[in-house]
């Protein structure tokens, strides 16, 4: 016995020891470190500005997609205030950022603007986020359902109804997927209608957002040409063309808004950095399931409150995640890829109008394209891609492959509502 215990320690000693040796495969901001002979902590504090400007942006645009939402903002808030606390003050400029963020109060007046438009929308009969309204009412829904289940299974007297029942249960069924599509494409609709209103009667607030996000896209380029970074690599989206020093790459309309895609322009007469020849084709081109695309994607989903195992997903609600759209295009720019050795009706089974992915103009999305993502052998997870949509968006999900999955902690704001 005492032989078995320690071969069975000796071979788990042996298979940490070779954990422990696997090389770590580098991040994609490691490779611009090492291939521009950066300082570790010099793209990540560009990374961390972008993602302030990024916030300020989305939200001076399309305040009332955050209204009702006090996780996801004072998340946002707290990454924002963190970084600026943690600028480098010895450097004039960030001194002077510094200065700018506490005396236009930027999260205060993130704060009031929010606030009002909460006020706007209550005022017009909205009083909860969209996720949650989806939310109560297929749970309002599916309860009645499951009362006439447990009726009918434990009653004899109504073993004759079934013809009744059945009728029933496929109304019951099409019903929240038919409400679910309704109420997304109202309350794009009720953004769209309202979003002039909830500008005008913010312009002071949002024009100072607007000021300190051109103030901070100034300081980021400043830095990547102190630094002697190729501006052609840094390449972003905003969802406005208010800001100077920007070259725009390309522009598409999405929910009702234009999204542009930006790199920074060089100063007049300055001749561009050369691209060092190990990153041209990694940085030129986004990587998306394994394949090149021409920009960054923002319309994910993440099927969250997932039930399922061993790869079969049993039970999803799809939730937009454009917010954290840039942490997911990290994350799978850090992923290999492998396709699923099974088809999509098999690893969704109950795929149908009831439990759906659906694109943004509230169509359901047609999967041909399943990916198996591996995050650094640590982490695995799928991506489902779509048929472009009759709307000529294109949609990707994510999902956990098992419900008893270990999440990192920094993705756990992609798989959970």
């Amino acid at each position: 016995m005492n032989v078995e215990n320690e071969e069975r320690n000796e071979e788990e000693n042996l298979k940490e020891k070779r954990k422990r040796e696997k090389p770590r495969r580098k991040t994609q901001g490691q490779i611009v470190q090492e291939a521009l002979g950066l300082n570790p902590t010099d793209i990540q504090e560009v990374e961390k500005k972008l993602f302030i400007v990024r916030f300020l942006d989305f939200f001076s645009e399309d305040t009332l997609e955050f209204i009702f939402k006090e996780r996801i903002v004072g998340q946002n808030l707290e990454r924002m205030t963190s970084s600026m606390s943690m600028l480098q003050l010895e450097r004039e400029e960030e001194k002077l950022l510094k200065q700018s963020f506490d005396s236009k109060n930027i999260a205060g007046v993130i704060e009031n603007v929010k606030n009002k438009a909460e006020i706007f929308a209550a005022s017009k009969g909205i009083k909860s986020n969209v996720n949650k309204r989806l939310r109560r009412l297929t749970l309002y829904i599916t309860l009645p359902l499951f009362a006439l289940l447990i009726v009918f299974t434990i009653f004899p007297l109504f073993s004759n109804l079934y013809f009744i029942f059945f009728p029933i249960l496929c109304v019951v069924c099409l019903m929240p997927q038919l409400i679910r599509g309704s109420v997304v494409k109202k309350w794009s609709q009720f953004k769209e209608q309202n979003k002039n209103d909830i500008y005008i009667e913010n312009r002071d607030d949002i024009m100072i957002l607007k000021s300190f996000t051109g103030d901070l896209l100034n300081n980021i380029r400043s830095r990547l040409i102190e630094l002697e970074v190729p501006l052609q690599l840094i390449k972003f989206t905003l969802f406005s063309r208010d800001y100077e020093n920007l070259n725009l790459l390309n522009q598409r309309a999405i929910r009702g808004f234009m999204q542009y895609f930006y790199t920074f322009e060089y100063p007049s007469g300055m001749e561009p950095f050369p691209i060092p020849e190990n990153l041209q084709q990694q940085f030129q081109e986004p990587i998306i399931s394994g394949k090149k695309v021409e920009k960054p994607e923002k319309n994910f989903i993440a099927l969250t409150e997932m039930k399922g195992k061993d790869g079969v997903i049993d039970y999803f609600v799809p939730t937009l995640k454009d917010i954290v759209a840039d942490q997911i295009n990290k994350l799978l720019n850090e992923c290999e890829f492998a396709k699923a050795s099974h088809d999509f009706k098999k690893i969704i089974p109950n795929y149908s109008e009831t439990m759906a992915i659906y694109c943004i103009c509230g169509e359901i999305a047609e999967i041909d394209n399943v990916q198996i993502c591996n995050w650094k052998n640590q982490f695995k997870f799928y991506l489902f891609e779509a048929k472009e949509c009759k709307c000529e968006e294109s949609v990707y999900a994510v999902s956990l492959m098992d419900e008893s999955a270990e999440v990192p902690e920094e993705f756990k704001d992609i798989f959970y509502s």
